[in-house]
């Protein structure tokens, strides 16, 4: 399945048959010698009074908390497997999340947002910032950039940029994740640009996947939240993604807390299929 271009392995384990190690899942995204994909989302039986369990592996094979993407895949592919209903919630690592359909579309009740930091600047290298290697003698420098950072299930830095297009996002992007500011979990990387007060763009280095990808659902809600902060842009925030589609983010602001946040947008099936473990 893929959720604007974010890209899953969907494995039905209600039963509890299939052993999912680190390499296993690492093989099956392995878009060489495997199926290939973002990531990996089996559904389990719940553990508490939820419908259903998510468990959400990146591809490399670490389990993630939360994957705004992957949860509206996973809520269309219960939808499937268990039979049609208007809402379904399901558990994951950053709490229990509720999905209902409108046509083609789902629309997530995301879990609250919290460690919200604006305006934090960090040191990059040169090097990093330019996606040119400082090889022709002396020390590469240092530059100071701005980020701004939120937890939206995990957590997410966003820089603002005047020109989404040149921004080197695999050099850059690797440079917020990994900069000793997040450690020790490290941070995904989003950059945006306003395209009118109601729209954004946005381009997104994914931490567990190492590289840059067409969408990251937390990190469009992470960027539609930090935008209303800087411009007090008004709910919902439209979120055009490098895959082309155009997700919403709603939101609600009560005592200055962020609640009733939503993130709505496509979830396909692409095939289904078979391979040997």
């Amino acid at each position: 399945m893929n959720g604007a271009g974010n890209d899953f392995v969907m494995v039905d384990n209600r039963e509890g048959n299939l052993t999912l190690s680190r390499e296993t899942i690492e093989r099956l995204c392995d878009r060489h010698r495997g199926i290939g994909a973002d990531g990996l989302l089996a559904l389990e039986p719940a553990v508490g009074s939820a419908d259903f369990r998510m468990r959400y592996y990146n591809s490399d094979g670490g389990e993630a908390e939360m994957c705004g993407n992957g949860a509206r895949c996973f809520a269309r592919f219960t939808h499937r497997l268990a039979g049609p209903r208007e809402r379904i919630s399901f558990e994951t690592q950053a709490g229990v999340i509720t999905a209902s359909f409108i046509g083609d579309q789902v629309r997530l009740a995301m879990s609250q947002p919290k460690d919200l930091k604006l305006n934090h600047p960090i040191e990059i290298k040169n090097d990093a910032e330019s996606g040119m290697n400082k090889d022709c003698g002396g020390a590469s420098q240092s530059i100071k950039q701005v980020v701004h950072s939120i937890n939206t299930g995990v957590p997410h830095a966003v820089m603002i940029v005047p020109d989404i297009e040149i921004v080197p996002v695999q050099k850059l992007g690797a440079a917020i994740r990994f900069h000793p500011d997040f450690a020790p979990k490290g941070t995904n990387a989003n950059f945006i640009q306003a395209s009118d007060p109601q729209t954004i763009t946005i381009r997104t280095y994914e931490r567990g996947v190492e590289a840059k990808t067409l969408a990251c659902g937390t990190g469009v809600t992470a960027s539609a939240i930090i935008f209303h902060e800087l411009t007090g842009a008004n709910s919902p925030v439209s979120v055009r993604v490098r895959g082309g589609d155009c997700l919403e983010v709603g939101f609600e602001m009560e005592s200055g807390v962020y609640t009733n946040v939503t993130l709505t947008g496509p979830a396909d099936f692409v095939f289904d299929g078979e391979i040997a473990l």
